[in-house]
This record gives C-alpha cells, sequence and structure tokens, in this order.
C-alpha cells in the first residue's frame, strides 16, 4: 500500500554519542516529516538530518515514540537493527533515589526534568541564580511564558524538578538568597557533562561521514590527563597476562572483576559498567587476608588510561603497596606524595582544610584534605586527583584514603606533571551505558521558612 505522505524517515544510532538517535529523511514530501520531528524537539543537524539528544538518555524509547506518531500520520519509519535493540532494551539506573518507582514512573520523572532543560534552552526559562547545596544544583528562574510564574529548581539532568513556585522574581529571589546567600551566583550554572554532551550530538555534521564509516580519527598529542580513557578492560586483561603473581577471579554477574595478588592482601576490583563519574576501579590492601583495609585508591571509568598504567605498574613493583598501619599523614609524607606537582610549577594554595596544586591551565589538580587524613574511620576523602573544567565537574577523578603510600601517589603526580598521551581529535563512538549517576533528590523542603515545601516529584 502506497504511503499517504511520500516521505521516508531512517532512524539509527547516533555516529558519536552513546544514546542520542539520527534521523535521515527523503522523499518529495520530507518537509512534512522535518515539521513533525522537530515540533517533537527534534533538532536539525544538516539537510534533512535531524537529532534527537536529551539530557536523561531515553533517546530510543523517545524515537520509538515518535515512529509510531510518524507511522500514524501515514509516513514511512524506518529504524536499523541495532537502534531497535536499544528501542527494546530494559535497563536500570543505578543508585536511583527513589527506588520506589516503576520503570514508567521514572521515565515521567526524567520526562519532566527534559522539558525544564528544553525550556531553559529554549530561552522560555530565564534562570536568575544558581548555587550548590551540598548535594546538588539549585536555581530560581522565572517562565517568560505560560502564567510567568517564577520557579526553584532543584537537581541536575534528569533529576532536576520543581520544587516550589512564586508568584514574581522578586519574592522568588528573596527566598532564594535567604537560604542559599553563601553560595549563590548569578545566571544559570555551568553546563553539566551530560548537558554538553546533548549539545555536542546536536551539532552539525555531515551526514556521509557517519554512513560511510571514515578511518580512524588522527591522534593529536596532550598533556597526559587530557588523554583518552583507551580500553580499560584490556588494561587489566594486559596486567594480569603479564604478571603471574596475579589471578583474576569473576563475580557471578560478569558485571565485576577482581584481580587479587597471590598474598590476598592486595586486591583490584574492576566495574565493568560503572557510571563515568563513579568509581570504576577500586584498589584495596590488607595487612592480612582477613584483616580490615589499611588503605585504598579508586578512579572513575573516565580516566585516561595513562594514568591507570601508572597506577597498575607501581601496583606490580614487589611490596610497592605496603604501609604502616596507623602511621599519620605528615607533612612529610604530603609533601613526598606531591613533590612532581611542585616541581613542575603548579601552583600551591591552602584554604583552611584543603591544600591544592593545581596546574597553570586550570583543568587539572590534586587536592589534600588535612581534617579527613585525622579521620581514618570516616567516609571522607583524603586525596583528589582530577581533571577537566574544575574540581567540582571533573571529566576524571582519582581518590584515596589517609594511609595510601606517598610513593604511590607521587608516581601518580609525576605523570600528570610531566607525561604526555593521545587524544583523538574528533569525538569517538562508545557504547551504551546502562548505568548513570544520580543525586539526591529534594525529598524535603529546603527551608520550609523561605521556599516552602518541595514537591516529591515534578509532574
Amino acid at each position: 500500500m502506497t504511503p499517504a505522505i511520500d516521505a521516508h524517515v531512517r532512524l539509527d544510532t547516533h555516529p558519536t554519542h552513546p544514546s542520542a538517535v539520527q534521523a535521515v529523511l527523503t522523499g518529495s514530501q520530507a518537509h512534512l516529516a522535518l515539521m513533525a520531528l522537530e515540533a517533537a524537539e527534534w533538532s536539525v543537524a544538516a539537510t534533512n538530518v535531524l537529532v534527537l539528544a536529551r539530557i536523561d538518555h531515553e533517546e530510543p524509547h523517545w524515537a520509538k515514540d515518535t515512529a509510531e506518531r510518524l507511522r500514524a500520520e501515514g509516513i514511512t519509519v524506518e529504524s536499523t537493527p541495532r537502534l531497535q535493540e536499544a528501542m527494546n532494551e530494559e535497563w536500570t539506573w543505578a543508585n536511583y533515589p527513589m527506588p520506589w518507582y516503576t520503570r514508567s514512573e521514572i521515565r515521567e520523572v526524567s520526562n519532566q526534568a527534559q522539558k525544564i532543560h528544553d525550556n531553559i534552552r529554549h530561552g522560555h526559562l530565564l534562570i536568575h541564580a544558581h548555587a550548590h547545596d551540598g548535594h546538588t544544583t539549585v536555581a530560581v528562574g522565572t517562565y517568560l511564558h505560560r502564567s510567568g510564574k517564577s520557579v526553584y529548581l532543584h537537581g541536575e539532568n534528569h533529576l532536576r524538578q520543581i520544587a516550589d513556585t512564586f508568584d514574581s522574581p522578586a519574592e522568588a529571589l528573596l527566598a532564594f538568597e535567604k537560604v542559599h546567600a553563601a553560595a549563590m551566583r548569578p545566571g544559570p550554572a555551568p553546563l553539566t557533562d551530560t548537558e554538553r554532551a546533548a549539545i555536542a550530538a546536536r551539532s552539525v555534521f555531515d551526514v556521509t561521514t557517519a554512513k560511510a564509516q571514515p578511518s580512524r580519527p588522527a591522534l593529536e598529542t596532550v598533556p597526559v590527563y587530557l588523554a583518552d580513557t583507551g580500553d580499560h578492560d584490556a588494561l587489566l586483561e594486559t596486567f594480569i597476562d603479564s604478571h603471574g603473581k596475579w589471578q583474576k577471579w569473576q563475580t557471578w554477574s560478569d558485571d565485576t572483576t577482581h584481580a587479587i595478588h597471590e598474598s590476598q592482601t592486595l586486591r583490584i576490583e574492576r566495574v565493568h559498567e560503572a557510571d563515568p563519574r563513579e568509581a570504576a576501579w577500586t584498589v584495596a590492601a590488607y595487612e592480612t587476608p582477613v584483616s580490615d583495609r589499611m588503605w585504598h585508591l579508586t578512579a572513575t571509568g573516565t580516566t585516561p588510561a595513562p594514568v591507570l598504567e601508572t597506577l597498575l605498574h607501581h601496583l606490580a613493583t614487589g611490596d610497592a603497596w605496603d604501609t604502616a598501619i596507623g602511621s599519620p599523614v605528615t607533612e612529610k609524607t604530603v609533601t613526598a606524595a606531591t613533590q612532581p606537582l611542585t616541581d613542575a610549577g603548579w601552583e600551591h594554595t591552602v584554604d583552611g582544610r584543603w591544600i591544592r596544586w593545581t596546574n597553570p591551565s586550570r583543568d587539572a589538580g590534586s587536592r589534600f584534605d588535612a581534617f579527613a587524613a585525622h579521620q581514618p574511620n570516616s567516609t571522607l576523602t583524603t586525596w583528589t586527583l582530577w581533571s577537566g573544567p574544575s574540581i567540582d565537574h571533573p571529566t576524571w577523578t582519582v581518590t584515596a584514603s589517609p594511609y595510601t603510600p606517598s610513593p604511590l601517589l607521587a608516581d601518580i603526580s609525576e605523570t600528570l606533571a610531566h607525561d604526555t598521551g593521545t587524544r583523538h581529535t574528533q569525538p569517538a563512538g562508545r557504547a551504551r551505558k546502562t548505568s548513570l549517576t544520580t543525586s539526591p533528590p529534594a525529598t524535603a523542603p529546603v527551608a520550609a521558612s523561605a521556599v516552602g515545601t518541595a514537591a516529591s516529584r515534578s509532574r
């Protein structure tokens, strides 16, 4: 049967973004499909090419919804097998703060957060100020359409929600300032990694490049902290294969691999599908196989491969991980751990309990928490090595506990200060992740007297 409209839509996964979807339009009436896609928040990326890039990573679901709507209007829609697989996939959010919600309810909450994001992006919601409340980003803004209500926003990305409303911008700003005066900053908050990735996915690109699958992008030499993530799983496999004193243990679910030293006093845990902002590597050292941990170190899944190679090389060197239990963190050990950064001219500052070393371009650094160093039984992080826009919005982090050996930290510092790595000049495609970072929602009033009762969710 001939379709009522001469328009064909081919849906496929995005060439570089892990969850985004692209649509290629053909036919003499392709403009009708284009208008329908734009109405569903698809963005034009090239002639007759549109992209759906969301901050809730639910693009395959909403692409399927769009396809059904287009077919109902008489437009032919085709989905590639790999996109169809993503559409049929049922995945869950790791550590979702409202675990009592069903999958459809979680998707609806995320969709409301997406609508807030789109209103900000299109200029319909003007953000007056933002702040960080200790857990997540909060903001105050005013809708420039509808009723013109002012709103208090809580959360980031797929967890952002309207926690309270006000009749005027003045009332909203006064309430916001009363609660967040110390941390209050004008205008919207810096874009999150997720928001930046969505913007990049919507950028104009050559569809023929995506279809032709060109040769491997060129590499450029960059400081090691800016290097590509690389294949972490391959790094671990190579490490185990090259060092006979280490043995691999797989968990029953295949989600996690453990590498254990023959002494059973040093262990590496590799979580294969960890969120990029969460710990994908954990190294832990013990005095005996059954004792408590002496120290531990973690690295996120976005940590550059050369940094992890330095870590693994150090662990393979005899008993280099050993440390004295209960040995105090002294000025001498701190100096030893950071001497390479000091020698390289990284800026050294002291701010209360924090001691920081920051590179000249201010996109990498090391932070020592003097308070945490003397609280060995707490969950606070003593050492944080990072790179990215800021330590609050890092691209990757390595964290360490109080008794982590200073030679190990010094080795990593040496790598950060002096080594180089490679990075693709164009973003390479990545597999779709099935777990994503979440943060606590506004489950209670931010300040009952100022902001009012927070909604349990935005609907």
